[in-house]
């Protein structure tokens, strides 16, 4: 499954956010560098500043710029004369979007999904497809539409309001890979109900062959599958890191959230400072023999750090691994001394109670 970030575009639509060119423009960089294969960072019909970053970033990144478009010849003119490698148009497709958002028929929706692809092609740019609210679709509607653009290399379907959980979205595209070829198939999901990620991961078993993802799951509403929740899950638990240079994701993120002035808090799930720190003596002390015992994975592989911290819950297996990791043999009476010292001291880390021990408590 390959993946196309969307984070500068989706971001950039929330309330309140208005980030700058040069804004995207670094962050790109950063997500190219991590090794996205797609990056959609804008939106060129809406305006001076989405045209500016694709005209910049033309030509100039490893990652394949996604450009999106309603299906409109002017939205396609602006995103193809600023330079995008590939115009991604996207129309409704279920019937509530249809009569309410679009206010056309199905007809009527398939004539203008084919004339953008056709208008696409003509200006000399790659044809990609969105389908809004797919997720809530008919399945043979579906199927319509994949056969209507049988060119297009990719077409995505957009659970577009989140309404979908894993089970679902499964059962769907099970159904949907009798008749389509999944070499086509991409997925947008969004968390309203806190399945984005769950979502992305459920597609990836059903063998669709990309989804669209964000750093931090920034995106309109409650965001969409997050880039780094899903890249770390498909390498630990499935083997596979979908091409991203892991080492590097976390620093990556947090640099592309930090140009933004994006907050994500300590806890949040890979990118938080407090996920892998450890305090708890019963657990400071395992994770001194053995830091799997209680980590899903060494933060260190994704460019992470992990952080143990002694004190007051320090028992004495967590003192005395400290004190023998310091190259001493501690009997009961130094133990018991060392944790009154750490409870006095503390809260300290590793490095730090390792130099007390050795400097109170070696020869």
């Amino acid at each position: 499954m390959q993946l196309t970030d969307v984070t500068l575009r989706e971001g950039d639509q929330m309330p309140g956010r208005e980030y700058t060119a040069e804004q995207k423009i670094d962050c790109v960089r950063a997500l190219d560098h991590l090794g996205v294969p797609f990056i959609q960072p804008a939106f060129p019909a809406t305006g001076e500043k989405d045209r500016t970053v694709v005209s910049e970033l033309s030509g100039t990144t490893d990652a394949t710029i996604v450009a999106l478009a309603r299906a409109l010849e002017r939205d396609i003119d602006a995103a193809v004369d600023a330079g995008a490698d590939v115009v991604e148009t996207f129309v409704s497709v279920s019937d509530r979007h249809l009569e309410h958002l679009l206010d056309a028929s199905r007809e009527e929706m398939l004539t203008m999904l084919t004339e953008a692809v056709d208008y696409i092609d003509e200006r000399g740019a790659t044809p990609h497809v969105t389908l809004a609210d797919a997720f809530r679709t008919d399945h043979d509607d579906l199927v319509d539409v994949f056969e209507a653009v049988p060119k297009v290399p990719f077409v995505t379907l957009a659970d577009s309001v989140g309404a979908r959980t894993p089970a679902t979205v499964r059962s769907s595209l099970d159904r949907l890979g009798d008749d389509v070829d999944f070499s086509r198939v991409g997925v947008h999901f969004h968390d309203d109900m806190g399945c984005g990620t769950a979502n992305a991961l459920a597609a990836y078993h059903a063998g669709v062959a990309k989804a669209d993802v964000s750093v931090a799951s920034l995106g309109e509403r409650a965001g969409n599958s997050s880039l780094e929740e899903v890249v770390v899950a498909c390498a630990v638990d499935l083997g596979d890191d979908l091409g991203i240079e892991t080492d590097e994701l976390v620093p990556a993120c947090r640099d592309v959230l930090d140009t933004l002035d994006e907050e994500y808090g300590d806890r949040k799930a890979i990118l938080g400072g407090e996920i892998s720190e450890h305090e708890s003596g019963i657990h400071t002390a395992a994770m001194l023999s053995d830091p799997a015992t209680l980590e899903p994975f060494d933060p260190a592989a994704f460019g992470g750090e992990r952080r143990l911290v002694f004190g007051k819950p320090t028992g004495n297996d967590g003192a005395r691994k400290l004190l023998e990791r310091a190259g001493l043999e501690p009997d009961d009476e130094t133990v018991s001394s060392f944790r009154a010292t750490l409870a006095e001291r503390g809260p300290l880390e590793l490095d730090e109670a390792l130099s007390l021990a050795s400097r109170e408590f070696g020869d």
